[in-house]
């Protein structure tokens, strides 16, 4: 039981370190495109901003799942990489299909994992929001913007 406690423990700090390491990328990025990003069209800037920002958390939890998963498939406690992502993602998600389940020695660990994916599509979610509004204020804020957009 400590063992995977340990482990899963691990695996979190790993996943919310690769979370906190994009989001600072992100964040540079914005901040060094932030002049073209006032500028006109304002809007196709802003979609084409929602679509990057989305496909950055689905890289992030995409990346998270592919560690866990791993990590399953190198314990033995799945039989093959795929099914370790689909058991991964599907933990990681909290839909919890239980079509595969892990040997009782490791279940701990899926659990774990389903309480990683809450944690971090959390503040996933929250950090698309905050950039969006950020990118939107800074859109609105800059003289010459309709009021309406």
């Amino acid at each position: 039981m400590f063992i995977q406690i340990a482990l899963g423990s691990l695996l979190m700090m790993g996943t919310v370190l690769l979370a906190g390491a994009t989001i600072w990328l992100l964040e540079i990025l914005f901040r060094r495109n932030q002049d073209w990003l006032r500028r006109e069209p304002k809007r196709i800037k802003l979609v084409v901003s929602v679509m990057g920002v989305s496909l950055w958390a689905l890289l992030t939890v995409s990346a998270a799942v592919y560690l866990w998963a791993t990590t399953f498939y190198h314990l033995g406690a799945l039989p093959t990489m795929e099914v370790s992502i689909y058991f991964t993602l599907v933990t990681y998600t909290t839909l919890g299909y239980g079509d595969i389940l892990l040997p009782h020695e490791w279940r701990i660990l899926g659990g774990l994992a389903a309480v990683n994916g809450m944690l971090n599509i959390g503040v996933l979610t929250a950090v698309l929001t905050d950039t969006l509004r950020s990118l939107r204020q800074l859109q609105l804020d800059d003289k010459g913007t309709d009021p309406l957009l």
